[in-house]
């Protein structure tokens, strides 16, 4: 835990050194601190150090006269882990240059570790003067003082005793991925301590765990958990790269939060649970030239972000947000590499999704290559250890396959074509065979692995599963836009009324579309994402872009039916399964030979049959015989021999189990959705015989 002695020294008092230019932000050595700001094009820099008692009140404003490689710097002696401070940037307010300096403006550190308040906006922190009504009023400087409102940095003791913590470092192919809100987790949960509700203490607590364990869960995916400010409840207006989310403390903000943090990181770990960060490096919460003066804006903003090239003073906004971060620049993809090296080497994450990746790559001419960022993460030996999956989007364009060898991306493709397929659209059959297989389409070709492919059914953004099932359009008025956000175009079906409904058939439907959606994810090859709350039904009421609901309507809900409580207990089942048979997670691409599509009627489905737009039921026959492939241990994968059977046919369909060798070959089922049952303990069937497969409903059957 941070300390908190010694922290209020008055200028007089303070002995100073020159210090280094890196490492930089403040770093704490059990004497003293090192300073440490990157600027380019600033004229001044004063370090501005605050009392801990009354964050309000200056103790300190010092003008770092060092600067070495456009490092500004100095050594502070005497000053200890739980100090507060922040910078003042002089330099030219020029927005139609493409600067925005202003002393006025108390900034944050861009390294800093820990920030002791949210960041919830006030006007004082625009750099230019708001109260002018002009459409330009962007053009004239505020002399309006931040520093009473502004949230200060901490200094921090990064000291933990992680003991023999170490990754689980789960093969990404025998991942379950479990994309989860850190507050909306466990606010509600019923037996966890009021106090760590919500919080990171929350997510590592035995409650979680035990939960996450039972689900069969191996990796968490946090929602961002770099410090963010409070116009989203998802988090993806990130402030400070290296400082985690305050608000998720239960234990304080004065460098609690990263002890806290520590602890949650190691208590997953000792379950065998890795540690996943959802991070946002494409923009930040600055927003364009209206947005507020945090930090990078004011330190450097021709810097920090990409300018519209004649007129410097507007933002090339690729995120929808305002601004576009510039990592075609070594000073800026410094930073994003040091926050990542070091969310790994001080704080044990296990790996990271980039949020808008696609942001991250672009190569258009007026925008400038930043490709250089894939070829500085490919070369990093740290990073290399560590599970590295990108959004392959971003508003303008779309990557999926196109991403390198080493990073997995999250598959819209997958996620589009088995909503369609499940709603019984036609022309679907092909493209879903190819889906199910690891869509080696996308990722077969460069020596990429069906684990590349994060399969996903549904994302923090858009329907919950239940609502895919519920609802045809959007209801998002308790977002207070009317309407008007979030994504028309959702692919989902409602099963025949819009909302909750009394009627049992629909809701038995229902039931059975969301179980046929789970179940086609985890017997899919690749890995499985599932989102917080799918695995018991959780509704959002049909809001399809919770990012501002910090509600009911984005929390986990625990009283659960006796409805839900069975759909838990079923994607338990699943991925029970999906662990003991080895055959369903390959790490390696089935080939031509070891699997082949089946007919309804018999024998192998053509071309021709699956390119039918009326064929809506396929079996994928998968032949272990033929796999020769060992497990992490060395291990045989095995020789069973599986159909999985998957009818989006609104009505039951009788389909011919093949016969294998031996005359009296049997097939048991392992998987009925239309039971709701993981090993229903039905009789056998004999090869040559027919099985009923339901109307919308999947089944696998193994050769006995």
């Amino acid at each position: 835990m941070s300390k908190q002695v010694k922290t209020d020294l008055s200028a007089d008092s303070i002995q100073s050194k020159p210090g280094k230019p890196y490492p930089l932000g403040a770093t704490y050595d059990g004497e003293g601190v090192n300073f440490t700001l990157f600027s380019e094009n600033a004229t001044a820099v004063h370090l501005c150090l605050y009392d801990s008692s009354d964050p309000s009140v200056e103790t300190a404003c010092i003008l770092l006269k060092e600067q070495t490689d456009l490092v500004w710097h100095i050594y502070l002696e005497g000053l200890h882990a739980g100090q507060l401070y922040g910078f003042r940037v002089d330099g030219p307010y020029d927005p139609q240059a493409g600067h925005f300096f202003n002393p006025n403006k108390l900034l944050l550190d861009p390294y800093a570790r820990a920030i002791n308040a949210p960041v919830t906006h006030n006007d004082s922190w625009l750099a230019y003067d708001y109260k002018n009504p002009s459409d330009d009023r962007y053009l004239t400087i505020s002399k309006e003082d931040s520093s009473s409102t502004m949230p200060k940095c901490v200094v921090v003791d990064p000291t933990f005793d992680w003991e023999e913590d170490a990754s689980p470092d789960t093969p990404l192919h025998r991942s379950v991925i479990y994309e989860m809100h850190v507050k909306g987790f466990s606010h509600l949960h019923p037996t966890m301590p009021e106090k760590i509700r919500g919080t990171y203490a929350g997510v590592g607590s035995t409650e979680s765990v035990d939960y996450l364990k039972k689900l069969g869960i191996t990796a968490v995916e946090l929602l961002p958990v770099h410090q963010f400010t409070d116009e989203s409840y998802w988090g993806y207006n990130s402030i400070g790269f290296f400082a985690p989310q305050n608000t998720y403390s239960s234990s304080g903000m004065a460098g609690e939060q990263v002890t806290e943090f520590k602890q949650m990181v190691k208590d997953l770990h000792k379950a065998g649970i890795e540690v996943i960060l959802d991070v946002v490096y494409n923009h930040t919460a600055e927003g364009n030239q209206f947005g507020p003066s945090l930090s990078f804006k004011g330190i450097d903003n021709r810097i920090y972000y990409h300018q519209v090239g004649d007129r410097p003073e507007y933002y090339m906004d690729y995120t929808g947000t305002g601004n576009t971060f510039n990592l075609s620049h070594p000073r800026v993809l410094q930073l994003v590499m040091d926050s990542l090296r070091y969310w790994v080497t001080d704080m044990h994450v296990d790996g990271f999704r980039f949020d808008l990746a696609s942001a991250l790559i672009r190569t258009d001419e007026e925008f400038g290559s930043v490709s250089s960022f894939l070829d500085t993460v490919a070369q990093d030996p740290i990073l290399a250890q560590v599970k590295l999956i990108a959004e392959p989007w971003d508003i303008q364009s779309y990557n999926v396959g196109g991403f390198p060898v080493r990073w997995s991306e999250w598959n819209g493709k997958y996620r589009d074509t088995l909503r369609s397929f499940w709603k019984g659209d036609d022309g679907k059959a092909n493209e879903t065979a190819i889906r199910i297989l690891g869509s080696p389409d996308l990722y077969a070709k460069d020596g990429r692995s069906p684990a590349n492919s994060i399969n996903l059914i549904t994302a923090h953004d858009g329907f919950t599963l239940n609502d895919l099932v519920s609802y045809n359009d959007k209801h998002n008025e308790a977002n207070g836009e009317d309407n008007r956000d979030g994504s028309n175009d959702n692919l989902s079906w409602n099963c025949g009324a819009e909302g909750p409904t009394d009627d049992p058939v629909i809701n038995d439907i229902r039931e059975r579309q969301k179980r046929n959606f789970l179940t086609t994810m985890l017997l899919s090859q690749g890995t499985p994402m599932v989102v917080m709350g799918d695995e018991n039904g959780r509704t959002q009421h049909g809001n399809n872009n919770g990012y501002n609901q910090d509600s009911e309507i984005s929390w986990m809900d625990w009283q659960w039916s006796e409805k839900q409580q069975a759909l838990f207990d079923f994607t338990c089942q699943l991925t029970a399964l999906r662990r003991d048979i080895a055959l369903l997670s390959r790490r390696k691409f089935f080939g031509s030979e070891q699997v082949s599509f089946l007919r309804p009627e018999g024998g192998e489905m053509t071309t021709d049959d699956l390119e039918n737009p009326g064929t809506h039921c396929l079996g994928l026959f998968i032949d272990g015989v033929r796999v020769t492939e060992q497990t992490e241990d060395g291990q045989d994968i095995g020789d069973e021999q599986l159909i999985w059977i998957l009818n989006a046919y609104w009505e039951n369909i009788s389909f011919l189990l093949p016969k294998i060798g031996r005359k009296s070959s049997s097939w048991e089922i392992v998987v009925d959705t239309a039971a709701g049952k993981v090993y229903p303990g039905s009789e056998l069937i004999k090869g040559g015989h027919t099985v009923d497969v339901p109307a919308r409903s999947s089944m696998l059957l193994r050769l006995k």
